[in-house]
């Protein structure tokens, strides 16, 4: 959904100028990359999934099912699934969600894979990542061959947390330094967690609940592709996502 601007008809001009301000601040902040790197973020995207999922192709394995519920995107997946924007995003951006893990002793409340694809693309059909999509079909090895960035946290019955830059030829090497089992990368049951991404040039960076788990520097990085969630045999819902494009200060 594409951030849209409405113009308030204000018999004050204190308080036209008051709504601009207002107006202005919601729908952008300055975030900081790094010491000395301070960044304009401005919304692009929004949803907050209060009337359906048009904006979203789903790519879910037999058994699960995605939904809107109570105002969120909730997936209860058996054997895999992959949500996709259907929107392709062009760098530098910042992506924001919020995710809650379900533990209510459903059959698949497992509290594990908390995922994410970002800059996908399918090499062999670089103008339209869903030529492919029945075949994909939300198993994950079928997305081995697509180039993207993937954060995997909580995956292997929430006992290891991943960064993966696959390479969009099947490789998705897998560094020392990206693979980690520290209950702290780890995740809680019945937990909210806000997730930001950054995308900027060089920069390819990680957060939880505003701690960096990951910092990347990609001397080839992806500029643009698609963002996906991700995920199997887990329950969880999704709130709030939004994309930002980012500007030098």
């Amino acid at each position: 959904m594409a951030v849209r601007t409405s113009t308030l008809r204000a018999k004050s001009p204190l308080i036209f100028i008051i709504f601009l301000v207002v107006a202005c601040t919601q729908n952008s902040k300055e975030i900081v990359l790094k010491p000395g790197l301070r960044v304009e973020a401005l919304l692009i995207h929004q949803d907050n999934f209060e009337t359906d999922l048009n904006n979203w192709k789903i790519e879910q394995m037999e058994g699960g099912q995605t939904i809107l519920k109570n105002k969120k995107l909730e997936i209860d997946d058996a054997a895999g699934c992959t949500i996709w924007f259907k929107e392709e995003l062009e760098g530098p951006i910042m992506i924001e969600y919020d995710t809650f893990i379900i533990n209510q002793d459903g059959p698949h409340d497992r509290v594990s894979d908390m995922n994410c694809f970002w800059m996908a693309k399918d090499m062999e059909n670089q103008k339209n990542l869903f030529e492919n999509s029945e075949n994909r079909h939300g198993k994950f090895s079928n997305y081995d061959g697509l180039r993207l960035y993937y954060m995997g946290v909580g995956g292997h019955d929430n006992s290891k947390t991943r960064f993966r830059r696959y390479k969009g030829n099947g490789k998705r090497p897998l560094l020392k330094q990206h693979d980690f089992s520290n209950e702290s990368y780890l995740l809680k049951s019945n937990t909210t967690y806000h997730i930001r991404i950054i995308a900027y040039s060089n920069i390819i960076q990680y957060y939880r609940n505003g701690v960096k788990m990951i910092d990347f520097y990609d001397n080839s990085p992806y500029t643009k592709g698609h963002f996906g969630f991700r995920t199997v045999n887990n329950h969880m819902t999704i709130d709030n996502f939004k994309v930002y494009k980012l500007e030098n200060k």
